[in-house]
């Protein structure tokens, strides 16, 4: 009797790139490493979407589209390219109109798609019907996700085969068209029985013939056990990634699955294991220089309680990393599973894990509840779709009052289709006042990216990419290179600023208190009537409201940091005139920072 054919889809340059490097590759540096896998016979791979299509305009000054179109030059016609698609959200943390849905699906047809695999991660239908449509109406297999994960101890409620076969009948009640189902699981909580036993609720649900596929990640230690569970309950396809960026926070190996099988009756794709020996010393030729943060390696057995997605997990900690508060890690993840608890249970993947986090960040930074995380409050508020359980009430009041916002059950795309600042004619007038050329890919850039889509178009991208080389070269063998850092004198942590030349500087000690480090320019003592505004959390400045001179009242937003993917608002904190604006856009502050002055 012939084994059965399992079709492997090798992850490694979509969500190994971004569980563990944060999306940040250059793509000259792995093309020759997509010409090893062509070689070893693989013919299905996930090449873009997700994180991996804003953290080319954001950091690597490069273009998404032109990326997919070599990547598709290399494999051939033939291969199956596939993407992968956040329903309302395409490939933005925000939602989108119905427009920019469609424009999504059409130029990713163009540049050398074949599959765009969508998902939903609040698991709300309606989320899924027009994206659905239109990836079916431009030619390209659409690929229904159902989100899974465990839930912390004690949660009930979602999760569980029930609402799983819940969300399925859904899907398939509402006329989705669908060429394949996924069964998705960003944090890798699932246990195996239950996966075991939602993919033979599924197999027993879906017409004959439909082609079932499962995804996770390797985060909690249970993935191979998983995708044995689902072999055995009749899967069809599974992800599989090569290393070195493979295991912890990615997808299991591609050798350890060949080995996990052996003996038995599955035909993982045909591949053999000599060839992928092959290909996976040439990836890691390829990575050599790429610096590789120590938690991308990690099995976690406490993330099940607090459910982080691998492909959020390193790209936050890059974030915290560069930022200065690596120190407070254990604490965020921790803090996550009242998060989760208190949120409404929505699938910890993007963009709902980036909410998680931003919201455990605050929780530990600024004391619990104390400042809503725009994207978490927008979502227990209804803003993003309906979460599989109702949020709790205290959060949705707090959330209410410190967004400004009423809880709402409107369709999230008919919330996205009324904000003009959605619009593809928006993204389009930017382009216009930016003076650049009005293209469908441009105008998309523009709009999926915002600010730093027209910086890239102007040729004023950011570079930032964790190479060992230039950590070396930045940093000599003993100095310290340029940015934002946090040193001990006599058991005293400070938070401090590094800059080359004579530079105006600030140390800022954990009680609050400023200590000047500008010998040139010596920070004014403060009079008696004069209150200290200061930054709350590390970070760029992003746009500054308000002008020196300007009266201001208690809870006036002042200016506005970006921090963490998160627009934080720095505010006055009582009535009075705005005496100094200390820094500048663009500028770079640390936690504690004095940012303005009220006289």
């Amino acid at each position: 009797m012939a084994k059965k054919f399992i079709d492997v889809m090798d992850t490694t340059f979509r969500d190994g790139f971004q569980s563990v490097y944060g999306g940040r590759v250059l793509m000259n540096d792995f093309f020759p490493a997509v010409e090893a896998a062509k070689m070893a016979g693989i013919n299905h791979f996930e090449f873009g979407g997700g994180a991996r299509f804003q953290s080319l305009y954001f950091y690597l000054r490069e273009d998404a589209f032109e990326m997919m179109d070599k990547f598709r030059d290399i494999v051939g016609p033939d291969a199956n390219l596939q993407t992968l698609s956040r329903g309302v959200n395409t490939v933005m943390l925000d939602t989108g109109s119905k427009e920019l849905i469609d424009l999504h699906a059409k130029l990713f047809k163009k540049h050398g798609t074949t599959t765009i695999r969508n998902f939903d991660a609040l698991n709300d239908v309606e989320n899924l019907k027009y994206s659905g449509e239109r990836i079916s109406h431009h030619g390209l297999k659409h690929e229904v996700v159902v989100t899974m994960m465990d839930l912390p101890p004690g949660c009930h409620g979602a999760h569980d085969v029930e609402f799983y076969e819940k969300t399925l009948r859904g899907i398939l009640d509402a006329g989705i068209p669908y060429d394949s189902i996924c069964f998705k699981d960003a944090s890798g909580t699932s246990n195996p029985q239950k996966v075991f036993e939602t993919i033979k609720m599924a197999r027993g649900l879906v017409p004959e013939g439909t082609h079932l596929r499962l995804h996770t990640h390797e985060t909690a230690g249970v993935s191979v056990a998983a995708y044995m569970a689902a072999l055995e309950a009749g899967i069809d396809g599974i992800d599989m990634a090569a290393a070195p960026v493979s295991g912890g926070t990615s997808q299991p190996d591609i050798l350890t699955m060949l080995h996990a099988t052996k003996g038995m009756d599955f035909d993982l794709g045909g591949l053999e294991i000599g060839k992928i020996l092959t290909y996976e010393k040439e990836l890691q030729n390829c990575l050599s220089d790429y610096f590789m943060p120590p938690e991308a390696t990690m099995v976690s057995p406490v993330i099940p309680f607090s459910p982080m997605p691998g492909g959020a997990l390193t790209a936050n900690s890059q974030m915290m990393r560069d930022n200065g508060i690596m120190d407070r890690f254990p604490e965020v993840i921790a803090a996550m599973q009242e998060v989760v608890e208190k949120g409404g249970y929505g699938t910890s993947v993007t963009p709902v894990s980036q909410f998680y986090f931003q919201q455990a960040l605050n929780n530990v930074m600024q004391g619990p509840w104390n400042a809503i995380a725009p994207g978490y409050g927008k979502m227990v508020l209804g803003y993003f779709g309906k979460t599989p359980v109702a949020p709790d009430p205290e959060i949705v009041k707090i959330a209410s009052e410190k967004l400004g916002l009423e809880p709402t059950t409107e369709n999230a795309i008919d919330l996205a289709d009324a904000d003009p600042t959605k619009s593809l004619q928006h993204a389009i007038d930017e382009l216009k006042a930016a003076g650049i050329e009005i293209t469908e890919e441009n105008i998309f850039i523009a709009a999926a990216c915002q600010e730093k889509g027209i910086a890239f178009l102007q040729g004023k991208g950011e570079l930032n990419v964790r190479k060992i080389s230039e950590m070396k070269k930045d940093c000599g063998d003993d100095s310290m290179g340029n940015g934002n850092y946090t040193v001990v004198v006599d058991g005293q942590k400070f938070s401090v600023q590094v800059a080359e030349g004579d530079a105006n500087i600030q140390v800022t000690a954990v009680n609050g208190e400023s200590v000047s480090a500008n010998t040139s320019a010596p920070i004014p003592s403060l009079n008696a009537d004069e209150l200290e505004i200061k930054a709350l959390l590390p970070g760029s400045v992003w746009k500054i409201i308000l002008n020196p001179g300007d009266m201001v009242n208690d809870g006036d937003v002042i200016m506005i940091l970006e921090s963490m993917k998160m627009e934080i608002d720095v505010v006055a904190t009582r009535t009075g005139k705005l005496n100094s604006i200390n820094v500048a856009t663009n500028d770079k502050v640390v936690e504690g920072q004095v940012v303005a002055v009220i006289g």
